[in-house]
């Protein structure tokens, strides 16, 4: 036995059974959670679990110690729960920027690499994105953008979007992120209700070898937004002509001064840094507020301790920076002085190994990916991957949704080549990062997460909050954590509907999850997207993995629709894979191993073949437009995160 081994960590009560990865010698050796347990005198995850909820401020002091997070003046203390857990405070009276500690790394080290559809590369070093970020930071003074004013970005992944979040929040501003697809009125409804005082968006990107015309869609939206005083406009093009607008500021005007080190702002911990918009089933967007010392404390420890990303790897998450892990991978990543890599485009144009070019290129070791854009690649067939070398990688992450156990076992071998953990990981953009995870010191069970991130004190409940195992209750949180959104933005009473209303002082996710004889986590869907079939409750996920299993099915939807007898009825919505065609026959074929899976009283009332389903740009299917537009609603919620507008109306055509 070697030395490393003798070392290894009590790992929890779970056993070998059902695991498909064990930890070895080189992610014990490496990792940062372990060395930070070591240092804590904690032998395993279940003690390090227990005792980062019992007592919080504890531990999140050590984090701050750990990782080496400096401030400019030291919290007298490290939480304040005193105007209630919905209300916590974090690291009190200290004084803290995260752009310090973000840039705070050796000049010659690459900071980002970026990679367009187009093909063209750049790399910054973070002596260059310094330089960058502060001529941004000279030209937003010289505007008049001040601590405190609201900005938006509307831009596609390039490196000056990193550049322009280090601006923004080094001079004590607050960014609002939009989603590079947005359409005008999308862009407008929160440059409004943040009242926004600039826009800084890209002339437009490419997107399948088309252009996307950012620039117009900016000054529309700015023209709908009163408060907005000035557009900046990179050019990401070159050869998109913009309309005459006196608001128009040009990309050099902003960045043409001076690369003369500027003070960074000596900002409270408290000090908001990003309001970032989650879209709603219904009303308008929810504008999460978070601070300096929350989001990126908390994307740093959980990038830290789940990924275990140091200043040696690569990290390249799919990702916009309208979406949460666009701005956590932007903080988190380079806090911990590692290198961003970053693509803008179509991950399968103008092949379908464009990702896996992307990976060898520029030797990505943490590649962050959703189950549905595996589930789209896995029809293009296994030569695509493994004619790429992709031994670089060392850790595969996935977020967005549920897993199926089929595209899970493709990712996990063909991708991975069986050597690479997938660290599962689920939480939310009012959380900051992740409610449960994996660990690179962990084993992997398909489709599932090793348990919660440490410092979330998360539970699975029942109906009167009393935890529950071996069956599906609600995913909840009964302590307060670094990340927590302040609240939405001048909507204080949302914020406590939303989370805090059902049971007093326990934050309740909207998730349905379970826990297993092993003590593996999985989550199983939305809340509000779980069919109730004959008083059964079932998640989607579950239904949806028996259709994939199928053979002749890529992709599927599980909805449940009202039924005079059962209450609901389950609708299966399949797109099939290519060369099988859509017969009566075959949509029996696919009723009946849904049957075979789940049981009789799972078995679907029918089965629907669409060419295509609603989804956001990072893949994640958008069920609850799925069922309003089956069942023929007009009223489809807020629709300004999906790609693909064409799909409602192939869901409609399939009742």
């Amino acid at each position: 036995m070697s030395e490393h081994s003798a070392a290894r960590p009590d790992l929890g009560s779970a056993g070998n059974a059902g695991f498909a990865w064990q930890p070895g010698d080189d992610q014990l050796r490496r990792s940062r959670l372990r060395r930070f347990m070591q240092a804590q005198g904690i032998a395993s995850l279940d003690e390090l679990q227990g005792r980062s909820v019992a007592d919080v401020a504890w531990f999140w002091d050590a984090v701050v110690r750990d990782l080496g997070l400096e401030f400019f003046e030291p919290y007298q203390q490290v939480v304040d729960v005193s105007r209630g857990v919905p209300w916590a405070r974090w690291f009190v009276g200290g004084k803290y920027n995260y752009v310090h500690n973000a840039l705070a790394h050796p000049a010659t080290r690459p900071a980002v690499i970026w990679e367009g559809e187009d093909g063209a590369v750049r790399t910054l070093t973070y002596q260059e994105l310094t330089d960058l970020t502060n001529r941004i930071a000279h030209g937003l003074r010289h505007l008049g953008i001040g601590p405190g004013d609201r900005v938006g970005i509307f831009m596609p992944m390039v490196p000056e979007t990193v550049a322009v979040t280090l601006a923004l929040g080094k001079i004590g501003a607050i960014f609002t992120p939009c989603f590079s697809g947005y359409a005008a009125p999308a862009v407008a409804s929160r440059l409004r209700d943040c009242e926004a005082k600039a826009l800084i968006a890209a002339d437009g990107f490419y997107r399948r070898g088309n252009v996307v015309p950012m620039g117009a869609t900016a000054i529309e939206a700015a023209n709908q937004a009163p408060t907005v005083e000035h557009v900046v406009v990179f050019p990401r093009l070159g050869t998109v002509a913009l309309p005459a607008d006196g608001k128009v500021v040009p990309w050099g005007a902003l960045v043409d001064g001076p690369a003369t080190p500027l003070p960074t702002a000596r900002t409270d911990a408290d000090d908001p840094y990003m309001i970032i918009y989650t879209s709603g089933t219904t009303g308008r967007p929810k504008g999460a507020v978070h601070v300096h010392g929350g989001f990126p404390i908390k994307a740093t420890q959980d990038l830290a301790y789940c990924f275990d990303l140091q200043a040696d790897d690569t990290l390249f998450w799919l990702t916009d920076l309208g979406w949460m892990m666009g701005p956590w991978a932007i903080a988190g990543g380079l806090t911990l002085g590692a290198t961003l890599c970053l693509y803008d485009g179509a991950i399968d144009y103008p092949g379908p190994d464009r990702l896996w070019q992307v990976v060898e290129r520029h030797r990505a070791t943490v590649l962050g990916v959703s189950p549905t854009a595996i589930r789209a690649l896995i029809p293009h067939g296994d030569e695509l991957v493994q004619c790429h070398d992709l031994s670089s990688l060392r850790v595969l992450g996935s977020t967005g949704e549920p897993w199926n156990p089929d595209p899970w076992w493709w990712l996990f071998r063909t991708v991975g080549g069986g050597r690479c953990p997938i660290v599962n990981y689920s939480g939310g953009t009012e959380i900051s990062g992740g409610i449960v995870s994996g660990f690179t010191i962990a084993p992997s069970k398909p489709c599932a997460f090793a348990g919660p991130v440490p410092g979330m004190d998360a539970d699975v409940v029942d109906d009167r909050c009393q935890p529950i195992r071996h069956a599906v209750g609600e995913l909840v949180i009964r302590q307060p954590w670094v990340g927590m959104t302040r609240g939405f933005w001048k909507d204080p009473d949302r914020y406590l509907e939303t989370y805090w209303s059902r049971w007093p002082g326990v934050w309740v996710h909207g998730d349905w999850a379970t826990i297993d004889d092993d003590g593996a986590w999985y989550i199983l869907g939305r809340s509000d997207d779980t069919i109730k079939l004959a008083g059964k409750r079932v998640g989607p996920a579950e239904v949806e993995s028996a259709a994939v299993a199928h053979p002749s099915v890529a992709e599927a939807v599980a909805i449940g629709i009202p039924h005079a007898v059962k209450g609901e009825a389950l609708v299966v919505l399949a797109i099939l894979r290519p060369g099988q065609s859509p017969t009566e026959d075959l949509r029996r074929s696919v009723q009946e191993t849904i049957t075979a899976q789940l049981g009789r009283a799972m078995r679907p009332e029918t089965v629907r073949f669409v060419s295509d389903l609603p989804r956001t740009r990072n893949a994640k299917m958008l069920r609850r437009v799925i069922r309003a537009a089956y069942l023929g609603k007009t009223d489809l919620g807020d629709l300004s995160s999906l790609e693909n507008p064409a799909a409602i109306d192939a869901v409609r055509a399939a009742r």
